[in-house]
């Protein structure tokens, strides 16, 4: 750090970084210029003052420098402060559904800002808008949650479905497709576990064929909310949905790991990843109970389940499917926070 001569009277500092030597407010310190770079590339462009022309230049007028402290102090005003990126050894996206109003391309626009990587679970005519923020569709929708294969009558339905939506996410590299077990409908559990084998053992082959691994979701039973809970749903229990994908035994049959369900249906969701890690295919998150924000108002710890799902070495996408509550962007910005483990 050099001082200013006090002969030209002007409250000023000269500061030299990797970017020149440049005059600075004495509120401005070499300290801001570390942490904020970005910022003084952009002054540094506008008011450049090389080595060079410091050390050989006797003396600068009085109106030069007092010119240049007006633009550095104009400039720092009206520059913001760029927006934070949240960005660590997991791979983050983000759910459209629970953020209505927002249109797709404003939570895209959003998630980008933030550092996400993905929109999911969208229709694929918005798949090229997502690619224009950079971002992805990290899993693909298909038939919804009320049909699936516990039941022997729903099976051509959904594979009819499924292989629409396998052929849409092969032709545009999306990884994944959703796929559910439906309702028990009275089934036994023994007689729905095995429908559910026999009917995605007859989809999975060609989610073989063009590389799209299917995601069996767990869904809770026991909250009688809508959206927050699905009374009655067979796949309510993430041994069994784990089972089913461990008997057909194929790398394109994973489950998805509901945090949100799991918590509410077994809790012990670190032990859970650690064992099951082989066949979890796609993450979700949400606040317990109430599946709001992951803030401190709801029970789970998400700094320490996310970071024992990157201890495990999970290399899938953790999707954030919570509803908010209070301001959309405060809280996406928060889950992205807690996500970089």
């Amino acid at each position: 750090m050099l001082d200013d001569s006090p002969k030209t009277r002007f409250p000023l500092r000269l500061g030299i970084t990797q970017f020149g030597v440049h005059v600075l407010p004495l509120g401005i310190s070499l300290r801001f210029m570390i942490f904020f770079p970005k910022r003084f590339v952009t002054l540094a462009r506008m008011n450049p003052l090389s080595r060079r022309d410091f050390l050989t230049t006797p003396a600068h007028p009085a109106s030069t420098v007092a010119a240049a402290a007006v633009s550095l102090h104009v400039a720092a005003e009206t520059v913001p402060d760029p927006q934070p990126t949240f960005r660590g050894r997991l791979k983050q996206s983000v759910v459209h559904w629970c953020f209505r109003p927002w249109t797709v391309e404003k939570l895209a626009i959003e998630a980008a800002e933030l550092g996400l990587l993905s929109v999911e679970l969208v229709a694929p005519d918005q798949w090229p808008m997502l690619k224009q923020h950079g971002l992805t569709c990290a899993i693909a929708g298909s038939h919804g949650f009320s049909t699936g294969f516990a039941n022997p009558e729903e099976h051509e339905g959904c594979i009819a479905t499924l292989k629409r939506s396998i052929d849409n996410a092969s032709k545009a590299g999306v990884p994944s497709v959703i796929t559910f077990s439906g309702f028990r409908r009275g089934l036994s559990t023994d007689q729905g576990q095995a429908n559910m084998i026999d009917g995605l053992s007859k989809i999975v082959g060609y989610a073989e064929d063009k590389k799209v691994t299917l995601c069996l979701e767990m869904l809770n039973s026991k909250v009688d909310v809508e959206m927050k809970g699905h009374p009655d749903y067979f796949c309510d229990d993430i041994e069994r949905s784990v089972e089913i994908c461990r008997v057909i035994s194929s790398e394109r049959l994973k489950v998805l790991f509901d945090i949100y369900h799991v918590q509410i249906m077994h809790g012990d969701v670190i032990r859970r990843i650690q064992k099951h890690i082989d066949w979890i295919g796609h993450v979700h998150t949400a606040g317990v109970p109430g599946r709001g924000e992951l803030d401190n108002t709801q029970e789970l710890n998400y700094s320490a389940i996310l970071k024992a799902l990157a201890d495990v070495g999970y290399k899938g996408y953790v999707g954030h499917e919570f509803i908010p509550t209070r301001d959309h962007k405060e809280g996406l910005a928060e889950a992205a926070r807690l996500s970089v483990v």
